[in-house]
């Protein structure tokens, strides 16, 4: 589905991993459409199409794609890891080959294909300093001024890990709102809530920003299971397991790799109709 806007609408794909789901849109053909206006109505559930992030594939230079991510809220997203892992499904199909190279907001990141026909993708160093993560200057990202004692870790966008005794029995929207728009995060932040159930396997239940509660969040997953080695909860190779399943993480000198299922939902097409409502 290499194809931009026409007068017969925009063409589209719906794909999610672990039930975070998205909306993708092949723009390599043409400029590219989105607009903050565009991603609010086709984030509509009711009115539009629904989706936790949409993610554009563009032209690269010295890589396979290029990968953008809006949010829900029509706000701009630095990263996604389970959309990242879909569309690298469905490019690695699309280019008969078993791994690619795509370009975010993170610069050049890595995917491949395991034998067991999983996804993997290289997410990049976590970042620890305030400055990039971003907090306010003046924080310890490692031990934030919250209570609960939470630790701050970017992963090309801001994420506040919580670690609780049961992650099952917290409702996400309780707090996380509120620590969202926390002025202790400048761009605002993603919040996770965690706690460990085994050796090296973690429950985490998330609240994203832009977006609000979803079934997985990738950068998310992630960001936890850096905090949770940095907290010695664990080691550097975990389990996750999110409300729509379960996704490895393995923190190598490399970057952060995530692996876990995707899916290819469908494809349709936006009418003109609708464009021009926008």
């Amino acid at each position: 589905m290499n194809t931009a806007r026409t007068a017969s609408g925009l063409p589209f794909m719906k794909m999610h991993g672990l039930g975070n789901d998205f909306v993708v849109i092949d723009a390599r053909k043409g400029d590219d459409p989105v607009t903050p206006a565009l991603a609010r109505a086709l984030g509509d559930r009711h009115r539009g199409v629904g989706f936790d992030q949409l993610a554009v594939i563009r032209p690269a230079q010295g890589a396979d794609f290029t990968l953008d991510f809006w949010n829900s809220d029509g706000s701009r997203a630095g990263a996604c890891g389970n959309a990242t892992r879909c569309v690298s499904d469905y490019m690695m199909r699309q280019l008969g080959q078993d791994r690619v190279t795509l370009l975010t907001e993170r610069g050049e990141l890595g995917a491949v294909r395991r034998a067991d026909g999983m996804v993997s993708v290289n997410m990049g160093a976590p970042i620890l300093d305030a400055a990039q993560i971003p907090v306010l200057p003046g924080n310890d990202p490692a031990h934030l001024p919250l209570e609960g004692d939470p630790i701050a870790v970017g992963m090309g966008n801001p994420h506040c890990v919580f670690f609780v005794e049961d992650a099952n029995s917290l409702d996400p929207a309780a707090r996380g709102p509120a620590v969202e728009h926390d002025a202790l995060f400048p761009e605002r932040t993603n919040v996770e809530f965690a706690s460990l159930i085994g050796p090296d396997h973690l429950r985490m239940r998330v609240w994203e920003r832009g977006t609000g509660i979803t079934l997985a969040c990738g950068s998310g997953t992630c960001a936890t299971a850096v905090a949770a080695n940095l907290r010695g909860l664990t080691g550097k190779h975990v389990l996750v397991d999110v409300d729509g399943g379960q996704l490895e993480i393995d923190w190598r000198e490399d970057g952060v790799w995530m692996t876990g299922p995707t899916a290819h939902v469908f494809d349709a097409t936006l009418t003109p109709e609708f464009l021009a409502s926008l």
